[in-house]
């Protein structure tokens, strides 16, 4: 039985994998290189520092990566006014609080981004912890993030609440459960492919249902 909720932010909590997938969709034009939005969209949620290659190549990485990643952040942060949080994220929240469990909102995001994300739907009154891209050496699909934020609060077993494949890849790979949910944009089948227990179409789905999930019942 779980003691702690690890919920992803972006495209979980708040709406920007699609702001993401233009932002690197311009970020790699501006150096000549054009690949596909659907393509860069299946890369969302998967760190910055292994999107590129990912995506477009070790040699790509090799001589442009960190040039890129600065072109992001650049275009990103004209879009980050337009993000808005999905209905229902303190609701829910409350909801998996009043159960019971600790609660860590858990980003691999810069910290001027999770920062601005939290105070769009209040999470720091909500959250006993939260991280950033400061927190782990390496990022998903890699564990170090989940495992980060189960330590910041001592937690035993931690559930993983997020949007995309490579969220539940990282819980998989850090011995935890993941509960979906289709908010990124990634389908039932890919989510459950990658390991999630269970797929809910939003968080106001997954509130309803939380007796259904590993969120159930704190233990």
């Amino acid at each position: 039985m779980a003691d702690t909720a690890i919920f992803d932010v972006d495209g979980t909590l708040v709406d920007t994998n699609y702001q993401h997938a233009l932002a690197w969709f311009r970020a790699f034009r501006q150096h000549d290189v054009t690949l596909p939005l659907w393509r860069l969209h299946r890369a969302i949620g998967m760190g910055g520092d292994k999107l590129v290659a990912a995506v477009a190549g070790a040699e790509v990485e090799r001589t442009l990566g960190d040039e890129v990643r600065t072109a992001w952040e650049r275009e990103f942060d004209t879009m980050v006014g337009e993000i808005r949080p999905f209905e229902g994220v303190r609701d829910l929240l409350g909801e998996v609080k009043d159960r019971g469990f600790r609660l860590v909102l858990a980003s691999s995001g810069k910290a001027k981004h999770v920062e601005h994300f939290l105070d769009l739907f209040g999470g720091r009154d909500l959250a006993d912890a939260w991280t950033t891209s400061e927190d782990a050496q390496e990022s998903k699909p890699a564990p170090d993030l989940v495992q980060v934020a189960m330590e910041k609060v001592t937690g035993a077993h931690g559930v993983m609440v997020g949007d995309s494949t490579w969220d539940a890849i990282a819980a998989g790979r850090a011995g935890l459960p993941a509960v979906a949910v289709r908010t990124g944009g990634f389908s039932e089948q890919e989510l459950r492919e990658a390991g999630a227990v269970a797929v809910h179409d939003s968080l106001v789905d997954l509130r309803e249902h939380l007796d259904g999930t590993p969120l159930g019942r704190v233990g």
